[in-house]
């Protein structure tokens, strides 16, 4: 007869089995981040900060944003209850049941909920679980959040629909709480698509999404929720779509990325001074759609050469647009051809995720084909 289950965890314990379980358990999270998270530091005309994680810094902006708006809403599934990484966390019992609520499990329906909302006036927040799962309400979003006014010659918008979602690898995701699939929706006009690198970052830029007067899709990374920790403004204030950040300036290689991706390439160009004298002018592109391509250029100028990274799959992934674009805009300037360094053409995997994600060393031999081409 089996041992009853009290007796086999006291065997366990006695071994020491279930110690050495958990060194392994913490030894895998730690190797899940693949990189090392740098901070912002707000300028202090933003007045008093206080340390926030992302999640803490979502949650504060739409804590702020439904305290001063009487008009907006949130809502999506298991909204109510904080959500899965409790970015919404006690937002219910503090402004009511009517403003931050449960959805059916329909992301189609969140997101035609969301469209009916904006159109009739409110600033309407949905929440979509994970990126992964966006696609039911992609006919939702380029066929009627993207073309309301266009297609009503602006005479009724949805410009108040900003649609939240986590994305990104995240260390044990695998393949469906893992993909990037920013480069869908920066093909349809008519929306903004915004990823921030950080809790500062984020909550500028979300506060910029909700009040923006075009529907935005605004992306998560995931695995930044508690591992980016930082001082965050505690005042309102908005950081401008469209335009990217030179994060750090450089003179012989430019670096383009966004979100997580940002901080693995500051490492990738601290690495580059190192091992290999390159100075390495880092920039965050920070909104996909429109993307500002002005700064991008400006720095291929003076650089002379590009390597652009993301987490998504190397074919059709935002970097080509960029990479068509300065080959276009800056083709005489260019030292070498343009680099892209991204994850593969397969499904994220999951035990093989170390391999998948373009890391810092697959950056580092993408800039020796620059500096040696």
């Amino acid at each position: 007869m089996a041992a009853p289950a009290k007796t086999i965890l006291r065997r366990f314990r006695h071994t020491g089995v279930l110690k050495e379980l958990s060194k392994v358990t913490s030894l895998n999270f730690a190797r899940a981040a693949h990189f090392t998270y740098v901070p912002d530091t707000p300028p202090a005309v933003y007045g008093d900060t206080t340390r926030m994680n992302l999640v803490q810094a979502i949650n504060n902006t739409l804590d702020l944003t439904l305290a001063t708006d009487p008009t907006a809403v949130l809502f999506g599934e298991d909204v109510a209850f904080g959500g899965v990484f409790r970015c919404s966390n006690e937002l219910k019992n503090k402004h009511g049941g009517d403003r931050v609520f449960n959805s059916p499990l329909s992301e189609q329906g969140i997101v035609a909920f969301g469209i009916g909302l904006a159109v009739g006036g409110a600033t309407a927040i949905a929440e979509i679980q994970f990126a992964d799962y966006i696609f039911p309400a992609f006919d939702q979003i380029t066929n009627e959040a993207a073309k309301f006014r266009y297609r009503s010659g602006n005479l009724f918008d949805c410009g108040k629909l900003t649609i939240r979602t986590p994305c990104g690898a995240v260390g044990h995701g695998a393949l469906y709480h893992s993909q990037s699939p920013e480069a869908f929706f920066a093909h349809i006009p008519g929306i903004k698509v915004v990823i921030p690198r950080g809790p500062y970052q984020a909550k500028g830029l979300l506060l910029s999404c909700i009040r923006d007067p075009n529907p935005c899709v605004f992306f998560e990374p995931k695995i930044l929720y508690r591992g980016a920790i930082e001082e965050v403004p505690t005042k309102d204030y908005t950081l401008p779509l469209s335009q990217a950040e030179v994060v750090q300036e450089g003179n012989d290689v430019t670096l383009v990325g966004w979100g997580t991706q940002v901080h693995v390439l500051l490492e990738v160009a601290k690495i580059a001074q190192e091992k290999l004298g390159m100075s390495c002018e880092v920039i965050d592109l920070r909104t996909i759609l429109p993307w500002d391509s002005d700064t991008i250029c400006k720095s291929v100028v003076k650089t002379g050469r590009l390597l652009v990274a993301h987490e998504a799959t190397h074919t059709m992934g935002f970097a080509a647009e960029i990479a068509a674009t300065v080959q276009s805009e800056c083709f005489l300037n260019l030292e070498s051809p343009i680099e892209r360094v991204c994850g593969y053409d397969t499904p994220f995997p999951h035990v093989f995720e170390p391999f998948y994600i373009p890391d810092q060393w697959k950056c580092l031999e993408g800039i020796k084909k620059l500096v040696n081409y």
